[in-house]
């Protein structure tokens, strides 16, 4: 005897929504369908980005350089200019002295040195032509009749003050810018020593 056999073939039927599993489906079909519009939308940019022309120059010329930003002017340095009147110092010191520096030049008898002196009372921290701070104790020294009236530009400062011999304190205002101002200091006799 023959086997016959039969298969039975169940009809493919969808499934059935049940109330539980049905929000379950609506969520991730609406996750699905947003994921699926932001692709799109991804892919869009990128294929506009891809289809862009682009210029190219022909290979013969060569493309121009833009042109570059202009520098910055600096600002000019301030001239430093004074005019030095010497008045009451005797041997041939007295007179009115023009003096430009950087480089020293003018019509004082020592620009270079004169300059050098203002620079180094400023380097040190002192303003040359600052007056004697008001209460100093000075010795009651006298220096000699001689003056200077000092008037210009120095370091980008005004500058317009006097100078005199009357006390210890003037006299190493004095001395403290030599060769600006005459040496005026004694010389040594050589029975001092």
């Amino acid at each position: 005897m023959s086997q016959v056999t039969s298969q039975v073939t169940a009809p493919v039927t969808a499934p059935v929504a049940s109330p539980i599993t049905a929000p379950v489906t609506a969520q991730v079909t609406s996750r699905f369908t947003r994921l699926l519009g932001a692709a799109a939308l991804c892919a869009a940019a990128l294929a506009s980005f891809s289809a862009a022309p682009t210029v190219a120059a022909p290979a013969s010329e060569p493309r121009p350089l833009p042109a570059p930003a202009p520098l910055p002017v600096p600002a000019p340095a301030p001239v430093d200019h004074l005019t030095v009147t010497v008045s009451d110092a005797g041997d041939g010191n007295d007179g009115t002295y023009e003096l430009y520096c950087r480089p020293g030049r003018g019509s004082h008898p020592d620009p270079a040195g004169a300059c050098a002196a203002v620079d180094r009372s400023d380097r040190a921290g002192q303003d040359a032509f600052a007056p004697v701070a008001e209460g100093t104790i000075c010795t009651m020294q006298h220096g000699g009749p001689a003056t200077a009236h000092v008037t210009g530009t120095w370091a980008g400062r005004p500058v317009d003050t006097t100078y005199d011999r009357s006390d210890g304190c003037q006299i190493s205002r004095w001395d403290r810018i030599v060769p600006l101002l005459p040496d005026l200091t004694p010389a040594a006799s050589p029975t001092d020593s």
